[in-house]
């Protein structure tokens, strides 16, 4: 084969990912939360967004006729337009006499006498006893300090105690020397947010160029610290210490903590044997045990915890049918400035500004554009999921039908990415409680004669009700719950309601009857 060099012609399709359809599929699957710190970032970057503020009054019939009824004047200086991520068109107000109104109105709240709404708090400070000073420079200072300084209210709350520093109070008052502090001051920084110690003490004193016996004797006198249970090593020895404090540490219970994993078994004739005791005691043993707290650290709170905001309402309609709206709260409304672009882009100095100001601008509208169709394929998603799970939301989860990706995608005609992305971290409020909206995917299972398929969430509610309403005296095995589905149509293997029960963190039968016919 002869090598040459020859010039030719192709042509092909390729799909290409560009940066705006990046940042497109980045916001479809970002959570409520994530994507208002991402609008957030982008505010602060980019000088043509602006953040759009919802006003209660916009959308009242009189603000509406007094806009219609607006000068030709006044709506030419209301350019300043904006696109809105809902796909509407905003107003913006960048009226500097509006700003200079504001600010005369601000200006003279501020100048009026507070004792004419407050009696009990003049406007003008009263002259001080001269029996209460006890020094001259002591008012003047005060007062003009109160006068210099604004009154915040929020100095005055107190903020609340974490658990390193209620340890290091209860530190600077158990040990005297300094060295002995800065042991327990690397311990406590050590111990994770339930009060553990997960530490090796050996390479902690190597680093701290101290004894081990030493680091150990401090380790003995943090462990008397409140609350009962901190700086224990395992779940056994937290137990111990918090017996310890309550004056409950025999030999009964000694021996009862060094087997805590039978108890986790329920089996209670080889611990009545190592403990020595009878039915009677051991069922107040463990009852006190099960008084305890494992996790003693937990009570002073941890990281913040973010209260779920469903993105979805769904509410049923007069006519029988669900009424699918979006949550508004949750979507992040941004307008550009279009004014202040043209006005900007007349002065820039050279070509480099011009080509930022065009970048910003072509930036701004993607933005708006990706969170109006982001907003429009939750809608369409979330409106098809009601539509196909209508027997869960009239009836309950036994009603659940199965459902996959495809068929949703199929149904909107997207692709099944899309779906995914969009059906991640994003929760629907239902009469029936708040759900993710991936909750209403479930595998199905085969029916014992050609019905439909049974969603596994319906089977696994079937399981636990089964369970929960089972006889002491005769405990249902994985085979007799087999039997029981099959009876009612659902063709399920032993292995899948076992995999099943341990999901739902149900005991075997064997560790079910023991602990229902103790009473525990």
């Amino acid at each position: 084969m002869a090598i040459s060099t020859k010039l030719e012609m192709r042509q092909s399709q390729s799909l290409i990912m560009t940066p705006q359809l990046m940042q497109a599929i980045k916001l479809l699957q970002m959570s409520n939360l994530d994507l208002v710190s991402y609008v957030e970032a982008e505010l602060e970057r980019n000088p043509l967004l602006e953040k759009g503020e919802a006003d209660p009054a916009e959308n009242s019939p009189s603000d509406v006729n007094t806009q219609a009824e607006a000068p030709a004047g006044d709506r030419a200086d209301a350019q300043e337009v904006m696109t809105a991520a809902d796909g509407e068109p905003g107003t913006g107000d960048w009226m500097q006499s509006d700003l200079e109104t504001g600010a005369e109105a601000i200006a003279s709240r501020m100048d009026t006498d507070l004792g004419n709404v407050f009696p009990d708090e003049p406007g003008v400070p009263a002259s001080p006893d001269p029996a209460q000073l006890k020094g001259g420079d002591s008012y003047k200072n005060a007062s003009s300090s109160a006068a210099s300084e604004d009154y915040n209210l929020e100095a005055f709350v107190a903020d609340e105690e974490s658990l390193v520093t209620s340890l290091e109070e209860q530190m600077n008052l158990a040990f005297a020397s300094e060295a002995d502090k800065l042991i327990a001051g690397h311990l406590i920084n050590s111990l994770d947010e339930n009060g553990y110690l997960y530490l090796d003490l050996a390479e902690a004193a190597e680093q701290l160029g101290v004894d081990l016996i030493r680091v150990e004797n401090v380790l003995a006198v943090l462990q008397t610290f409140e609350p009962a249970g901190v700086f224990a090593r395992n779940l056994a020895e937290c137990l111990k210490l918090q017996l310890i404090e309550k004056n409950r540490y025999d030999p009964a219970m000694e021996a009862l903590i060094a087997n805590i994993e039978l108890l986790a078994k329920r089996d209670l004739a080889a611990l009545k044997k190592l403990c020595g005791v009878d039915d009677e005691d051991l069922v107040e043993m463990v009852q006190e045990i099960r008084a305890l707290d494992p996790k003693p650290g937990s009570v002073f709170g941890g990281a913040l915890v973010q209260p779920m905001v469903p993105d979805v309402f769904v509410r049923p309609a007069s006519d029988g049918t669900w009424n699918v709206e979006l949550n508004s709260d949750t979507l992040p409304k941004v307008l550009v400035n279009q004014t202040y672009y043209a006005r900007v882009v007349k002065t820039a100095r050279d070509e480099t500004e011009k080509e930022y100001l065009t970048e910003s601008l072509q930036t701004a509208n993607w933005l708006a554009k990706s969170l109006d169709q982001r907003a429009k394929t939750i809608l369409k998603v979330s409106t098809e999921i009601v539509r196909q799970q209508d027997g869960f939301l009239t009836h309950g989860i036994e009603h659940l039908r199965p459902l996959n990706l495809k068929i949703i995608a199929e149904a909107i005609e997207m692709h099944e990415s899309t779906v995914s992305r969009v059906t991640s971290n994003k929760y629907m409020a239902t009469p029936r409680g708040i759900f993710e909206l991936k909750y209403f995917f479930s595998s199905a299972i085969a029916a014992t004669v050609g019905g439909d398929a049974h969603s596994a969430e319906s089977v696994r509610h079937k399981i636990k009700q089964m369970i929960d309403a089972e006889d002491p005296k005769a405990i249902l095995s994985d085979d007799t719950i087999v039997k029981v589905l099959k009876g009612e149509g659902v063709d399920i293997a032993r292995r899948t309601v076992a995999k099943y029960r341990e999901a739902m963190k149900i005991g075997s039968s064997v560790q079910r009857r023991r602990e229902k016919n103790a009473k525990l």
